[in-house]
């Protein structure tokens, strides 16, 4: 059985606070922890979804705890009103960079352990991470993504995934456009080079296309690591020449649409999904639909969880199996 979730993303639009720029959401994030998550929560309450996955901060965990005051308090909150955790991204490794320095891997580490055990102690079971992000095209002297960076990857990947396992949590890797973890090169040698036992896969269909993959492809490939996955469309791939700065974020979102209406085969998205959801119990049970920054966000999720649905149940119909 699969449940559909969505990343907490999806609220990051300063239009959906009443707010002008992306900095003030997190301020207001910051100083008014309940009633920033009370409105989203009331947001997501009609939607339809179960689920959802916390991201970076004001949508991490520790704002969670701070809105609600205690662990307890927040996954009481939560299931009053009908909704889980499915999963936890943590951001730091994406967005600090720095793989391969003791002091910074030695803090991720520690950190990804609390929020390990506060996923485990909310009812989740999935970590989901990003690796650093590629350096541009053009930068002098050239950063390769090589065999030696993978090895310095891998082994981080590995101890991480160790000690989130150590609480109940399965640590996968997201597949981040412009990421040392985009292209499909990328990815075979990444999820070759660390341990299977520890460290899982978190398929993003639009951040695949957009790295010029195609992300039916890539998922069958590895399918058996998929423990969790991001059900999200886009137009096409994007260049892989773009500067690589602290706005190629906002340069992937013109390239994102609506799940449905791009170029993402969602039919056979959804059977290999609901395949490896039936191939072990609790292989996996969350699909994640991630939309990125939308001013309507409640519509957008529910627009998104019809065409996810449909696709479904088309991949039901196809196996002969139940969803």
């Amino acid at each position: 059985m699969l449940s559909f979730g969505v990343d907490l993303i999806t609220f990051f639009h300063p239009g959906f606070w009443d707010l002008e720029t992306e900095s003030e959401v997190v301020e207001l994030g910051k100083a008014e922890p309940r009633m920033f998550w009370d409105r989203m929560l009331d947001a997501l309450e009609g939607t339809g979804v179960t689920g959802i996955e916390l991201t970076f901060s004001p949508f991490g965990s520790n704002d969670l705890v701070a809105a609600y005051g205690s662990e307890e308090a927040a996954g009481a909150e939560l299931a009053r009103r009908g909704l889980a955790i499915a999963s936890g991204f943590f951001p730091d490794v994406a967005i600090e960079g720095g793989i391969g320095d003791p002091e910074r891997e030695a803090r991720w580490i520690a950190d990804g352990e609390t929020l390990a055990r506060r996923l485990k102690a909310w009812g989740a079971s999935v970590m989901v991470i990003g690796l650093p992000m590629r350096a541009s095209w053009n930068v002098q002297p050239p950063v390769f993504i090589d065999g030696a960076y993978g090895a310095k990857a891998a082994d981080f990947a590995n101890r991480l995934g160790a000690a989130t396992l150590a609480h109940g949590v399965r640590l996968t890797l997201h597949t981040e456009a412009h990421s040392t973890f985009c292209q499909p090169r990328d990815i075979d040698l990444m999820l070759l080079m660390t341990d299977p036992v520890y460290v899982g896969f978190c398929p993003d269909a639009a951040h695949i296309l957009l790295s010029g993959g195609e992300p039916n492809a890539i998922v069958e490939r590895h399918a058996e690591r998929v423990a969790i996955a991001h059900w999200k469309d886009a137009r096409g791939p994007m260049p892989i020449n773009i500067p690589i700065d602290e706005k190629v974020h906002e340069a992937h979102r013109p390239y994102f649409c609506a799940l449905g209406d791009g170029k993402v085969d969602f039919n056979r998205w959804a059977q290999l999904m609901l395949a490896r959801a039936q191939a072990i119990e609790g292989a996996m049970e969350w699909a994640i639909l991630e939309i990125d920054a939308v001013a309507d966000p409640q519509r957008e999720i529910e627009r998104s969880l019809v065409v996810a649905r449909k696709v479904l149940e088309n991949a039901t119909q196809a196996l002969g199996t139940s969803a």
